[in-house]
């Protein structure tokens, strides 16, 4: 009997195999710079959000342009974390690892959860592939997967079986391996091809022959997961849809939010938004998310460099526009100088700052929080302005608004903090009732009757906001000092001391227009506060749960407003024993926490170009809560 039953289930097709229900899954794709992994990953996310799950996705870059093919400087790769419950970060560890190619798997495996499904294209792993990823011996001929189930396929050549009656070129065939994978990804997660088949007719309309590779090639995949015979382990997945609040969602990146609140924001105002940069990773993708918004009072504009870019959206902002610039890395750096400028002028201008790892160049395209010192104190002299940090790729929206809020209200730059995973990760979005945000219009000033530039609302002590060129009002702004009254050029002791305390605190002043801070889970006092900013947000609130539900003290505080800082925050974190700031640098908001509120924090660093792991953080809570 129990031979016939074990006979039956090898028998068995993959469409026949029950599914076996998960709450959450995490996938990595992973080849080349060339094998579409940025496509793949961004059609399954797309695929997935019909399907009605929550999910967080990683994209990650090469930093090299033009590495050599099949090295592994040159690998890309797309991690998803998704299910039918609240997802918050793109996952510790995949649960499959798929890999186009040798140098995809030598830089990708040593992530792979133990007992996790890793699908190779074998017809990738030749000797000269091998010997450019650094491999000695073919790692599928030996026992260094024996940790995990494999599912080696030869997709090279399925693909090019699929695409034989297409009329594409063996190199236009190979090309849509990727497709071919994707395919057999549907098929094990229960996804619909159809939106993916649609997309595809779309994008290559013009090449119908290409449009027709690329399908069969989806469908193939598709068709050998419900007729191949599964691998020892290897399972088919369900993941029900997760719950959400009523409302149209769609996906989006940082990028996009940031861009569409700037333009919400200026919207909100009455002003034109005039966005000016110049290209850098992983900044440059503001601009032309921007570029295709000119129907809403939209200028752009590539500047010769950084600081003509800068510069240009100071000269926006004295016109009676909003000057916005975007940067990254050593092109912030270099904005500087035009921060001071818009500082001493009394202008309002916004930078996004979109993190990378440094210094100098560093590496382009991955992650860090590292430009926290710069932005509160990065510029000569007294020179304060405004910070915030976006948690996560939808709140980057909202912090775009309020950055377009306070920036014209207070007349200062304002600084928005992002980052390279916030910048490219997406998640599900609802989108906002664009008609319930409440305007806040721009008043300039046009009485000619006792006008002086320097003059200043008793509020908010910002300086009137006058169009050049309006009758009467002709004035001089500039970059030297000013006399506090007349705006005229002073190099007075006393003078300099009454504006830099002035400018001082008008930025001090902010703290009473901003929220309280709230703590995010957890008791307002205790033992332990673990406390953040910026796209740490997700693996601190996840370990903070966690932590929690083991029985753990401990209470999770998350930063939006960097500079000025929350009125209330120096007594709120004076109610806890212990605070552990997880940062992606070497503890810069750490370092701000103890001077300004006397507190005993302590910094948890990680500078790995990567996100922080839940468990990274977990660990760290759980040595803190024993000591």
């Amino acid at each position: 009997m129990e031979n016939d039953r074990a006979m039956a289930e090898a028998a068995l097709t993959l469409d026949e195999v029950p599914r076996e229900e998960l709450e959450s899954a995490v996938i990595r794709f992973a080849g080349d710079s060339g094998d579409g992994m940025q496509l793949t990953g961004g059609r399954f996310t797309e695929t997935t959000a019909l399907a009605g799950n929550d999910l967080t996705t990683f994209p990650d870059f090469p930093a090299e342009i033009r590495a050599p093919i099949g090295t592994t400087y040159g690998v890309s790769a797309f991690q998803i974390n998704f299910g039918s419950r609240n997802v918050m970060t793109s996952g510790d560890l995949p649960d499959v690892l798929v890999c186009m190619n040798p140098a995809a798997l030598k830089v990708n495996l040593s992530e792979l959860r133990e007992g996790g499904l890793v699908i190779v294209d074998t017809g990738t792993f030749t000797d000269k592939n091998l010997q450019k990823a650094g491999y000695e011996a073919n790692p599928l001929d030996d026992d260094s997967l024996s940790r995990y189930r494999v599912m080696a396929i030869d997709i090279s050549k399925l693909t090019l079986e699929a695409v034989k009656e297409c009329e594409v070129s063996k190199k236009e065939g190979l090309r849509a391996k990727n497709l071919w994978t994707l395919g057999l990804i549907y098929w094990m997660y229960d996804r619909d091809v159809a939106a993916t088949v649609e997309w595809l007719g779309t994008k290559f309309k013009k090449l119908p022959n290409i449009a027709a590779a690329n399908i069969a090639c989806l469908k193939a995949g598709h068709a050998f997961g419900e007729t191949a015979e599964l691998p020892d382990g290897a399972l088919v997945y369900e993941i029900k849809p997760a719950t959400f609040r009523p409302g149209l969602y769609r996906t989006v990146t940082g990028t996009e939010a940031l861009a569409w609140g700037l333009v919400a924001g200026t919207q909100l105002a009455g002003l034109k938004l005039v966005f000016s940069s110049y290209p850098i990773t992983p900044a440059s993708t503001v601009l032309h998310v921007l570029s295709r918004l000119k129907a809403y009072d939209v200028v752009t504009f590539q500047a010769e460099d950084e600081i003509a870019a800068a510069g240009a959206a100071i000269g926006a902002s004295y016109a009676g526009a909003l000057g916005v610039t975007s940067s990254s890395g050593p092109g912030v750096a270099l904005k500087t100088e035009a921060l001071g400028l818009a500082i001493t002028a009394e202008l309002p201008l916004i930078l996004i700052n979109s993190q990378r790892a440094g210094p100098s160049t560093g590496m382009p395209t991955k992650t860090e929080q590292s430009d926290l010192y710069l932005a509160v104190y990065g510029r000569n002299a007294d020179a304060p302005l405004v910070v915030l940090a976006a948690r996560s790729s939808a709140e980057a929206f909202d912090v775009a608004i309020e950055a377009v809020r306070l920036a014209t209200r207070y007349m200062t730059p304002v600084v928005v903090l992002s980052d390279t995973f916030i910048a490219n990760a997406a998640e599900p979005w609802r989108l906002p009732d664009v008609g319930s945000l409440e305007p806040f219009p721009v008043a300039f000033h046009t009485d000619a009757e006792g006008f002086q530039p320097y003059r200043r609302d008793e509020e908010t002590l910002a300086r009137r906001w006058v169009k050049p060129g309006t009758p009467g009002l002709e004035h001089r702004i500039g970059g030297l000092e000013k006399d506090y009254t007349t705006g005229n050029v002073s190099y007075d002791p006393e003078n300099h001391q009454r504006m830099t305390d002035v400018r001082h605190e008008k930025i001090a002043r902010i703290a009473d227009d901003i929220p309280e801070q709230e703590v995010d889970q957890g008791p307002v006092q205790g033992p332990l506060a673990v406390v953040g900013w910026g796209s740490t947000y997700g693996p601190i609130s996840r370990a903070v749960e966690r932590s929690r539900e083991a029985g753990i003290s401990v209470s999770h505080i998350h930063l939006r407003y960097l500079n000025p800082l929350p009125r209330n925050l120096g007594d709120l974190l004076a109610g806890f024993d212990k605070v552990l700031v997880p940062e992606m640098n070497m503890g810069q908001l750490t370092t701000v926490l103890r001077s300004r509120y006397l507190v005993p924090a302590e910094s948890l660093s990680k500078v790995t170009g990567k996100p922080f792991k839940i468990a990274e953080i977990m660990d760290a809570i759980r040595a803190h809560s024993e000591a």
